[in-house]
């Protein structure tokens, strides 16, 4: 038989493989409508699938682990006994993986006493001596040692369980320096950490490779063990017998008596309705066609969601839609299709008729009573639809619900992005949607009457899963908030090309200076953009101190030459950092200098659903990474200027916002008393942690307290205040010791917020927004803690987040009301941007002050700091 036509057997070490994946993915992003999370199942499968479409292997089998008591437990009672408790979202996932592997015909394989690399072992053992190429895919490492020229290992990259490394013979000895049969020797020196098997102390790989090299086998090592010199032979000969005990339980199985060979797992076809039932339980939407294709399935076009059938909608003239619309009495959905900013044609739906018209400037006489009146309308992804419509004169009334939102403030880490995900999440059918690749779509899409159909009943849907309060941000925050966004970024910003054009240009002389100073400084030319040139000359030529180590090298990033400069100072790293300073302006000089329309203003869009504590983000271009604090970046925000008909810019922003709100959520005296004193709170802090009168608080002392202050917010460590401060540990510790001492309700609350946390599975704002946080009970430590940090912070910048849209919609409204010219442009992180007609700034200026002080009731006063000026540097305060 020839190499080409032997059959392939593929054996795969299920548990490990998924296990993998759900660390590989967020468990938060895998989790259905009852709340079964899927993250592994679905990393295997994508895993899986992808293996068979690539291998096509015609035997086939998946072994799984029983339990963690094996033959090997009851050699070493502690074998893998320090592994942590199985997570509680990972419980569940592989009973049904197992159902899936079953409705695709694949055989899946388990034996008590053993482990599911012995069930690898032993088939691909009996598979090279039958005649097949074997294929083993595990995450375990005992399987390198049955690596030969018939059994290839396929064993996941540092990438995860998405990118496989194939291991021939040739592959082991380039990796490990010795033939795939002796790694377990290796493995037996060394020890494995996560098997809880402990090695000979003080060897590692490197030592083990050398003296089975020179030995020739474990056994000739152990023999000859006194001949090993220094404190690694004391060692060797002190923890033979864990040698030799390791070396008996990494040594896999090949023997297990096990019901079907080879030869009987040939790959047959799968159930497909099985298939499309278990997927549709688990939500695998977009999955399911790659399995189809992976096996050669043809897919008959039973759909994995409930068929529904839609109402096909009239096609009317533009009066007699607005008169159906004007007599519904309940809710009822609208889409407007929009091309270049403008509407092209409308749907109208409630549950049972559907409506549309193409778009007119007749249409729009007819429609506009009815589409600015308060009749309760829900949309999805509104904020884009009410521009077009007030590009066409049309200021919409009553949005009461946009999908988009709803869906994003259920599941802020993970939202649903279009209107299918939603119809698929809450509804259990499916969107028609037609293929954007193809020029003649095979299937037709919803109609804009039809979509508005699905808006309504999703719509429905959401709100029925939403918690009050939750409701309540939706209703009193979001939605509010969507329509001022719409009129600001219609109005845009004036920017002055030629300000941003002449400090363009500077910054370019100035880049090309440095970088000349900087080849200067190390003799030759380099990319001071390449990380890994980069490398090259600050570890290799200059001999510098190695920073933290990345998947490409040695870390280049700013806080790590920060460190570097620190330990080793060197003009090269003060060279390369201002001209990556100069480099990183002119770039965001240029995004901001192609975004300026011909009306001479930059019209950013605002994303609400782009943080999951509720913060706006900007982006097109990006407002909000234009730097603050250096001369530099006052330059640039000079170039934000008035525009005609208008005679100043007017800028707002909350004083230490989220310090007001933790001292509220806090109750802690000594802080509200700071507030409520008019002090500065840092100096007031600092005369209490350091005992000292305020007059007496030095710069020094301010600036630790308020590191500290903001720190804790951030759940900041003793650690990480130490770096952040340049201080000793120990000082930093010390300093928290002492903060908390004065301050013990901060202390309070912030344990029992992530403690609160942990209960509920998520933390809420003062106004009821909630974060979940699967993570909180992870076994991953880095995991947890990382969530408990963002468990501290989200409902502080949840809150803040809040107050500011607050703030923003009722400053909007106000100014509109009250018939002034005056407009928001501009929401910058704590910071609002006016533009104030003549004769207008001491109304703007009341109602800014007044609006953003009364946007919450805290236990201390919110205070606002207005600015004045003909640009926005002028304007800083």
């Amino acid at each position: 038989m020839t190499d080409s036509a032997k059959p392939t057997l593929m054996v795969v070490d299920g548990h490990s493989l998924a296990y993998r994946a759900f660390f590989a993915l967020p468990v938060d992003n895998f989790t259905t409508r009852d709340n079964q999370h899927t993250n592994a199942i679905y990393g295997f499968l994508s895993m899986f699938v992808n293996l068979i479409k690539a291998e096509k292997p015609t035997h086939l089998a998946v072994a799984f682990d029983t339990s963690r008591h094996s033959f090997r437990t009851d050699v070493y009672a502690e074998y893998k006994a320090t592994r942590s408790e199985t997570p509680q979202e990972f419980r569940g996932q592989i009973p049904l993986l197992q159902d899936c592997l079953a409705a695709m015909s694949v055989p899946v394989l388990t034996k008590e006493g053993v482990e599911a690399d012995d069930i690898l072992a032993t088939l691909a053992t009996q598979g090279a001596e039958q005649g097949f190429d074997v294929l083993v895919v595990s995450g375990d490492r005992d399987t390198i040692q049955l690596v030969n020229d018939e059994i290839t290992l396929l064993y996941p990259s540092v990438q995860g369980v998405s990118q496989l490394k194939r291991y021939d013979p040739a592959a082991v000895v380039d990796r490990y320096g010795v033939r795939p049969e002796q790694y377990p020797d290796i493995a037996a020196l060394v020890g494995e950490t996560s098997d809880n098997l402990p090695g000979v102390p003080k060897v590692g790989e490197k030592t083990a490779v050398k003296w089975l090299t020179q030995f020739g086998s474990l056994d000739e090592l152990l023999a000859r063990a006194d001949e090993i010199k220094g404190v690694v032979g004391g060692n060797l000969r002190e923890h033979i017998e864990d040698v030799r005990r390791n070396r008996q339980l990494n040594r896999l199985l090949r023997d297990v008596e096990l019901p079907v060979g080879p030869g009987e797992i040939a790959v047959s076809p799968m159930d497909a309705q099985a298939v499309r039932d278990i997927f549709a339980r688990l939500e695998f939407r977009t999955l399911l066609p790659r399995v189809f294709e992976a096996v050669g399935a043809e897919d008959d076009g039973a759909s994995t969601e409930v068929a529904v059938e839609m109402p096909e909608p009239v096609q009317a003239d533009a009066a007699s839609l607005a008169s159906w619309a004007s007599a519904q009495d309940g809710p009822l959905g609208v889409t407007v299709v929009t091309a270049g900013g403008a509407p092209v044609r409308i749907g109208v739906a409630d549950e049972s008729e559907l409506y549309e018209c193409d778009w007119s400037d007749e249409a729009a006489t007819d429609l506009r009573g009815w589409l600015e009146s308060d009749a309760p309308k829900a949309m999805h992804d509104a904020k884009p639809q009410v521009k077009a419509l007030l590009s066409a004169g049309v200021r919409l009334g009553g949005l009461g619900d946009d999908t988009l939102l709803g869906g994003w403030l259920m599941r802020p880490s993970f939202p649903d992005k279009t209107l299918g995900n939603l119809i698929e999440r809450y509804l259990g059918e499916k969107l028609p949607e037609a293929d954007p690749s193809q020029l003649v779509p095979e299937q037709e899409g919803a109609t804009p009457a039809q979509e508005a159909w699905f808006t309504l009943r999703a719509s429905t849907a959401i709100r029925a899963a939403m918690p009050e309060s939750v409701a309540s941000v939706l209703t009193d925050i979001e939605l509010p908030s969507l329509m001022t966004l719409a009129d600001m970024e219609l109005a845009g910003v004036a920017v002055s090309h030629s300000v941003l054009a002449e400090f363009s240009a500077e910054l370019a002389t100035r880049a090309d200076a440095i970088a000349q100073d900087a080849y200067a400084t190390i003799g030759h030319e380099v990319n001071l953009g390449s990380p890994k040139q980069l490398q090259e000359v600050l570890f290799e030529e200059l001999q510098l101190p190695k920073t933290r180590k990345t998947k490409t090298g040695y870390s280049t990033d700013a806080a790590s030459l920060a460190d570097i400069q620190e330990k080793a100072p060197h003009p090269f790293l003060e060279q390369l950092s201002q001209h990556r300073e100069a480099t990183k302006l002119r770039q965001i000089i240029e995004s901001l200098d192609t975004a300026i329309r011909a009306d001479g203003r930059v019209h950013t869009t605002y994303v609400q659903t782009g943080s999951q504590t509720g913060r706006l983000s900007s982006t097109d271009p990006n407002l909000q990474n234009i730097p603050v604090r250096t001369e530099e970046s006052r330059r640039i925000r000079s170039a934000f200027q008035v525009g005609e008909g208008h005679e100043t810019l007017l800028t707002a922003d909350y004083s230490q916002i989220e310090m007001r709100i933790m001292a509220h959520l806090s109750g802690d005296a000594g802080l509200i008393e700071a507030f409520n004193s008019g002090e500065d709170l840092h100096r007031f802090v600092g005369a209490r942690v350091f005992g000292v009168e305020p007059e007496d608080v030095t710069p020094a002392m301010r600036t630790k307290v308020k590191a500290m202050s903001y720190g804790l917010v951030y759940g900041l460590s003793a650690f990480g205040l130490s770096k952040q401060l340049r201080i000793e540990q120990s000082e930093a510790k010390q300093l928290m010791l002492e903060y908390f001492a004065r301050f013990g309700a901060v202390r309070d609350y912030l344990r029992a917020s992530v403690m609160k946390a942990k209960e509920d599975g998520y933390t809420e704002t003062i106004f009821g927004r909630r974060r979940p946080f699967p993570d909180l009970s992870s076994p991953n430590r880095v995991l947890r803690e990382n969530a408990e940090r963002a468990a501290l912070n989200a409902p502080i910048q949840g809150s803040a987040a809040d107050i500011m849209k607050i703030a923003l919609f009722r400053i909007h409204d106000d100014l509109t009301s009250r018939g002034l010219a005056s407009r928001v442009l501009l929401q910058i992180h704590d910071e609002l941007v006016v533009e104030v007609a003549a004769g207008e700034w001491d109304a703007v200026d009341r109602v800014v002050r007044d609006r953003m002080a009364g946007a919450a009731d805290l236990s201390v006063p919110l205070d606002v700091q207005v600015g004045r000026g003909r640009n926005w540097n002028e304007a800083a305060h």
